[in-house]
């Protein structure tokens, strides 16, 4: 059995940003799509980004451990 590759953190905040920058993406074409959406549609969509954003925070909170545990 082979072994398993280390550990390696050294481009985690590079991956989380790109991670970031395409659920903002997702929550722009998301809102875009609103003003074709019906009511229930709509909730949904709503419902979603809220959850995006949600993500977005935890993600960058995440970059900042990161960061800091990579500059320490």
């Amino acid at each position: 059995m082979p072994n398993p590759k280390p550990d390696d953190r050294s481009d985690n905040v590079e991956k989380l940003q790109e991670m970031v920058d395409n659920t903002l993406e997702n929550i722009e074409a998301a809102e875009e799509t609103l003003q074709f959406a019906d009511g229930e549609e709509k909730q949904q969509i709503i419902n979603k980004n809220k959850r995006r954003e949600e993500s977005i925070q935890a993600m960058r909170n995440e970059i900042k451990d990161e960061y800091r545990d990579q500059h320490q």
